[in-house]
């Protein structure tokens, strides 16, 4: 048995060499070859350094750096890009996802499922905010999505060969790595586990790129969005013609008993009018602006380094 582990990063020194020795020692209880490729996303403290050193003293260490910072999903794919053997094993650099849980994941891949989601029983060291908005994000998306996103599953996942071979072939510039995992329909799983708090560092994603994230995954998979414009149209155009019906049967058969007051309903409803159309138009460009990017075919991300090496087992 062969595993690849893919650990995307920015700035995770601290918590680097401690996570080497937790995967290792998993690897030997499994009694599998392994492969560790750590991404750095553009890190700018000692990870580098770091993961030089780690690949040095051990020769199934690799990593990978790239020339700026691209993004977590963008990274991720680099590392699947270079993950070999049975499986890969997608996770964090934190150590918010404990490698002890890896075993239960593999029992559960070799009982014959070809992703393994690993799901967040508690969030310690989490904020009451972040717990609430990452629980209406994953039903939400539910919702919306044409595929059937896993709820409360992070990135924390087992992936055989035959998955990553066609996450692989997605090439689309916002990605959404759990949604794509998803949507390539191969027979899934979970384990649950009780998330830690963060080992060392800082999190990095803000509460705005978590927000840029969740429209990566509303838009990227579901064109409700698209509807939802429509319908709006739809809806005010048919309030259009019942006002106009209104006011012209009042002006026609009760314009000495009942005036209508003018100006308040043409403010308020040039302002509805108004806002609703600037609302279309943001989701319009959302998914113009994705085209744009995609016909551009520019690469997902630019390597400067390739840290370590190991032969390939397939």
């Amino acid at each position: 048995m062969f595993l690849s582990f893919v650990i995307p990063l920015l700035n995770e020194a601290a918590n680097l060499e401690a996570l080497h020795q937790r995967l290792a020692a998993v690897c030997e209880r499994l009694g599998c070859q392994r492969r560790i490729i750590f991404v750095d996303d553009g890190s700018t403290d000692d990870s580098p350094n770091v993961i030089r050193a780690l690949a040095a003293a051990d020769p199934t260490v690799m990593g990978i750096r790239f020339s700026r910072n691209f993004g977590h999903e963008v990274a991720s794919t680099a590392g699947l890009d270079q993950a070999i053997g049975d499986a890969a094993i997608l996770m964090d650099a934190d150590l918010q996802d404990p490698p002890e849980t890896i075993g239960a994941m593999v029992e559960q891949w070799q009982a014959g499922h070809e992703i393994v989601y690993a799901v967040r029983r508690r969030r310690d060291g989490e904020t009451s905010f972040k717990r609430t908005s990452s629980w209406l994000f994953y039903r939400l998306l539910n919702r919306l999505s044409e595929v059937p996103i896993p709820l409360d599953a992070g990135d924390f996942r087992l992936m055989d060969a035959k998955v990553v071979q066609a996450v692989q072939r997605c090439r689309e510039q916002d990605r959404f790595m759990r949604g794509l995992v998803a949507w390539s329909g191969f027979r899934a799983t979970s384990v649950e586990y009780d998330r830690p708090p963060r080992a060392g560092g800082r999190t990095h994603y803000s509460p705005f790129k978590l927000l840029m994230l969740s429209l990566d995954a509303f838009v990227g998979f579901s064109i409700l969005p698209l509807r939802f414009a429509t319908a709006a149209g739809f809806i005010i155009t048919l309030l259009s013609l019942t006002v106009a019906a209104v006011v012209f049967l009042q002006r026609l058969f009760f314009s000495g008993i009942m005036p209508l007051p003018g100006y308040a309903l043409l403010a308020t409803g040039l302002f509805f009018l108004g806002g609703v159309q600037m609302l279309i138009l943001g989701i319009l460009g959302e998914y113009v602006g994705r085209i744009y990017r995609q016909t551009q075919a520019r690469p997902l991300y630019l390597i400067t380094e390739m840290i370590g090496a190991c032969p390939d087992a397939r």
